[in-house]
């Protein structure tokens, strides 16, 4: 099943709760591109590869990319998140709590971007969706665990996979190019490291691209009646539309992050910015091939740790490491209360 631009054009500007749905999924996808977003170039940004504009059209274009191709090929992803919750039951009902749980996710990202934390959007979509879910439903048959397991794995497996990839990653370019005159290799990776961004917007798209889609489909379908659909078909129009709004949100504020990810945390040459991309865009490919929803956040700034940890733990900041990991462990009971809270308040009013 899916929807044509067309059919959805009409009931935008005709059926108010579909306005109010695509408003607000617009607005999780602009706030993603606030906090999100920003990670895939901040370190080419800050090496001085390549310059702001040209990196946000560079992530524009490869974020729509990562979705577009990725979801052709596996587009499990998207399954296991508009699976993951139970928002069956009453449509009207189901819809409000949707709605709960996108102004809760907004909510979230916003406060952390206002302190410059890049916060995991794919957890705050999780969180606030669970959160609505459990209120919904009075309790915990709001929420699929065999799809929530996937989460747990995500998150050790962006932890520990992008540590562990920007680790070996370093080392392996210092040695082949250890013979090699600098000068040359400042000039190769300046270039390379263009091409590792690219790779990481692209695989930023396959995994928080696909998530973002799958709400915004629960919420058509909703807004139809329809709570029982379970097969679907992402169209592209909205691959289109996703990456668009997300390139805005980068444009609009996406340099608080840059700066906290690219500069703050670690300061990188262009071989090891280079090297981090690269572990980053190699570990979400890694996830998104096996169907696992993981925090592309965690990944690149766990990637851009482990590059620095390579030459000594000093060479990185841990004060800025600390603001993340706080943000990271709150976002999942603070997120989720926010939803909790969201879903009982509108119940009220609507």
């Amino acid at each position: 099943m899916t929807i044509s631009f067309q059919s959805f054009f009409y009931e935008f500007v005709t059926n108010p709760s579909i306005f109010i749905i695509t408003l607000l999924t617009m607005g999780v996808i602009m706030v993603n591109g606030w906090t999100d977003a920003p990670n895939a170039i901040a370190t080419c940004i800050s090496t001085r590869s390549i310059n702001p504009r040209g990196a946000i059209v560079l992530a524009a274009i490869f974020n729509f990319l990562g979705v577009l191709i990725m979801t052709m090929i596996n587009s499990t992803v998207v399954h296991t998140i508009y699976n993951m919750v139970d928002f069956r039951g009453n449509t009207h009902d189901s819809l409000v709590a949707l709605a709960a749980a996108l102004l809760a996710i907004v909510l979230w990202a916003t406060l952390a971007w206002a302190f410059g934390i890049p916060t995991s959007e794919s957890h705050a979509l999780i969180a606030g969706l669970s959160g609505a879910a459990i209120a919904l439903q009075g309790g915990m048959s709001g929420i699929n665990r065999n799809e929530w397991i996937k989460v747990i794995y995500g998150l050790l497996i962006s932890t520990f996979l992008g540590f562990g990839m920007g680790f070996v990653m370093v080392r392996w370019i210092e040695l082949l190019f250890k013979r090699t005159d600098r000068r040359g290799i400042i000039s190769f990776f300046h270039k390379a490291q263009i091409v590792a961004a690219a790779a990481m917007a692209f695989m930023h798209g396959a995994q928080d691209g696909q998530k973002f889609m799958s709400v915004f489909m629960l919420g058509i379908f909703l807004t139809k009646g329809q709570d029982e659909v379970t097969s679907f078909v992402i169209p592209v129009w909205l691959m289109l539309l996703c990456s668009m709004v997300m390139a805005l949100g980068t444009s609009i504020g996406g340099y608080r992050i840059i700066k906290t990810v690219g500069i703050r945390m670690v300061k990188l040459k262009t071989y090891q910015g280079f090297s981090a991309d690269m572990a980053g865009a190699v570990s979400l490919l890694i996830a998104s091939l096996f169907g696992i929803p993981v925090s592309t956040t965690h990944t690149k700034t766990t990637a851009i740790m482990g590059v620095g940890a390579s030459k000594s733990l000093s060479s990185v900041n841990w004060y800025v490491v600390r603001e993340m990991v706080v943000a990271w462990i709150l976002t999942f009971p603070g997120c989720s209360t926010i939803g909790y809270i969201m879903v009982l308040i509108l119940m009220e009013i609507f």
